[in-house]
């Protein structure tokens, strides 16, 4: 059976050079937090959530900072031990938080999807596909016109991308539709009537 270009570059992934990958990592750690690319770096990646070489479609590399969400104690006076823990449980995932991140820098834009491309001791690292709904290739293109409808505005905030369900418990790991979680559930349903 003959295997397509996405078959092999799917592989690659797996199997991924690590000396060359460290040294993309060296340079995107000093580089910005968020940088617009040219092209994906995860080829078959990016196309299987959505992303097309037209234009009207932006890639986005988002470094996310790794380990615990603490926050520093600000304006506090005197000791309450009972008050100084600042440690947060945050209730989204680190590609929900590179998306969101995008999608405030770049306002006209809307999120379509993400994915990884990479960790070091300090960072993720993601790439965002950014569409830009008011181009009339976007438009006019059968499978992304959605997103210029009112009801896309903010996906990222509102968790309607897939890091989002994700993280809400829309979804399961594997991302299969039939370990949806039920959404109201029939307690919070049969509460309703009452």
């Amino acid at each position: 059976m003959v295997k397509g270009l996405s078959h092999y570059l799917r592989e690659a992934w797996k199997k991924t050079d690590r000396e060359l990958l460290h040294s993309k990592m060296i340079k995107w750690r000093a580089g910005q937090a968020i940088e617009k690319v040219d092209r994906p770096l995860r080829l078959d990646r990016a196309r299987s959530v959505g992303y097309k070489a037209k234009k009207g479609i932006v890639v986005v590399r988002v470094r996310v900072k790794r380990g615990g969400r603490k926050r520093v104690r600000v304006g506090v006076k005197g000791r309450k031990t009972r008050k100084q823990t600042n440690r947060k449980t945050l209730k989204m995932n680190y590609r929900q938080i590179a998306e969101i991140r995008a999608a405030r820098k770049y306002k006209n834009l809307e999120v379509l999807n993400s994915y990884w491309i990479g960790k070091d001791g300090k960072h993720y690292y993601f790439e965002v596909i950014l569409i830009d709904s008011e181009r009339n290739e976007i438009k006019s293109d059968r499978t992304l016109k959605w997103i210029g409808n009112g009801k896309n505005n903010k996906r990222a905030e509102r968790g309607l991308t897939s890091a989002g369900k994700k993280a809400r418990g829309l979804k399961s790991k594997r991302g299969k539709s039939q370990d949806l979680k039920v959404r109201p559930s029939l307690r919070a349903w049969n509460r309703r009537g009452k």
